[in-house]
């Protein structure tokens, strides 16, 4: 079984201006490092109808998660992997591991 360690991406929502624009909330990413194994590994060329196909992965990585991944783990959003940001597809909590399924790749949004 191969090893993970790697960052994980939360978006948390927080209010931009809170004295001068009340109630105007942004997504903020936060990346913590995490270590675990990576139980299952796959890959798949989506075909989109473009000329290049999107590529998809199917990991599944376990976790050893800490107080704030159990906090956060709506806001978990994408793994920094195998040089690429991929998109979580699910969580799966084992006490005290969660298992991350990742899909395919996670674009990151604008910076204003």
């Amino acid at each position: 079984m191969a090893r993970f360690s790697g960052e994980i991406g939360f978006l948390r929502t927080l209010e931009t201006d809170p004295e001068n624009h009340p109630g105007v909330m942004k997504e903020v990413p936060v990346e913590k490092t995490y270590y675990g194994d990576v139980l299952s590994h796959s890959r798949r060329w989506d075909q989109n109808g473009n000329f290049n196909d999107n590529l998809a992965i199917s990991n599944r990585i376990s976790i050893v998660a800490d107080a704030f991944a159990k906090q956060n783990l709506g806001a978990m959003r994408y793994v920094r992997y195998l040089g690429g940001t991929w998109k979580i597809t699910s969580a799966e909590i084992q006490y005290p591991r969660i298992i991350l399924t990742l899909g395919g790749q996670y674009h990151e949004p604008e910076k204003d």
